[in-house]
């Protein structure tokens, strides 16, 4: 059935943005390493840096019909997440779309499908998170869904979740989890300044996390170079 899901309910938007400081990594980390979309999906630009709530899109491939419907259902804050009922990388997108979207206040676009523009994308600002960049063309003929369950990258994402972008990738956080997923980003943050500071005043962290036992464990021995090299000239290990 393909449906239009309206009025969803979104994530805290001060929680959202929040979590968008401390970027993909440390929230993953955080999360126990869960909700990470899979490396296929990659900025068009560099710097960027995006969280808000996702606006999901259900899309037939080579068909962007239902991006259009779902330009209507963005509100401030939001991320547009696209993907196709099978793999296409058609070029669903383009600048039209995102100054569209740019003046509902929709933070970006991370898609399984191509985009193109992307001069055009990168100038105005618009950041965007894809599986390719290809100039083909598409209809608009055929139904989908709006604001329903969708996978993206191997990462099941739900309307309303929360949706992480930068350099690193892109990181769903369920919605109803964002709350702790956010205090759990905040101790790590404080633990990792902590480290920062550490190894800036010359510590190592061979010692600061105790890993010098783990490789004395592992059978990990040292040897000066002389010796290895004499080991080495006579067949020993």
């Amino acid at each position: 059935m393909s449906t239009v899901v309206t009025d969803i309910e979104r994530a805290d938007a001060a929680t959202a943005a929040s979590l968008g400081g401390h970027g993909v990594a440390t929230v993953h980390e955080a999360m126990g390493r869960t909700g990470l979309v899979g490396a296929g999906i990659r900025p068009i630009q560099d710097g960027a840096r995006i969280a808000g709530s996702a606006v999901t899109v259900l899309s037939w491939p080579g068909d962007n019909l239902m991006i259009h419907a779902a330009v209507e259902q963005c509100e401030e804050g939001d991320v547009l997440v696209v993907t196709t009922t099978s793999p296409s990388v058609d070029g669903a997108f383009g600048e039209l779309f995102a100054t569209a979207l740019q003046a509902r206040g929709v933070r970006g676009l991370v898609t399984t499908t191509g985009v193109r523009d992307v001069a055009e994308l990168r100038a105005m600002g618009f950041p965007v998170w894809s599986a390719a960049v290809h100039a083909q063309g598409t209809v608009k003929a055929t139904p989908g869904s709006v604001n329903v369950p969708i996978v993206v990258g191997g990462v099941a994402v739900s309307p309303g979740d929360v949706i992480v972008a930068d350099d690193d990738g892109v990181l769903r956080v369920p919605r109803l989890d964002a709350p702790a997923a956010l205090a759990a980003s905040d101790a790590r943050a404080e633990k990792e300044e902590a480290d920062r500071q550490a190894y800036r005043s010359g510590e190592l962290s061979l010692d600061r996390k105790g890993l010098r036992p783990l490789l004395a464990d592992l059978g990990v021995t040292y040897v000066a170079q002389r010796d290895h090299r004499s080991g080495q000239s006579d067949g020993r290990r």
